[in-house]
């Protein structure tokens, strides 16, 4: 007897990697997370938050992460913030995480852990 499982000759269906874009939204201060050209999540900023920061541009308060509901539980919240801490390291912000999916995301991954203003 054979455990040789033959698989079919056919070609693999090609999968469509959606278009992904995330834009920094200034005047509404905001990032916004872009799938195929809808707007599927957003994560809102403030400038000047914390001890000793008002005013202060270099210190950035994240308040809250939000992805449509039929986008949710794809990883996009992810995706989002991810880019909007490389943003923010490449700013020179120091970032005060209000929003708790960005405090669950820094614990799990500590590299932007030197970012938190303390």
């Amino acid at each position: 007897m054979s455990h040789i499982i033959h698989r079919r000759s056919d070609a693999a269906i090609p999968v469509e990697r959606p278009s992904v874009r995330i834009e920094d939204n200034a005047d509404h201060n905001r990032f916004d997370l872009f799938v195929n050209d809808d707007l599927v999540g957003i994560l809102g900023y403030r400038f000047g938050d914390g001890e000793d920061a008002a005013g202060d541009e270099s210190v950035v308060a994240l308040m809250h992460t939000v992805v449509k509901e039929e986008y949710g539980d794809r990883g996009w919240a992810g995706v989002l913030v991810r880019a909007s801490l490389n943003t923010a390291r490449d700013r020179g912000w120091r970032i005060v995480p209000i929003c708790t999916y960005v405090r669950r995301y820094l614990a799990q991954n500590p590299e932007f852990l030197d970012l938190v203003v303390e």
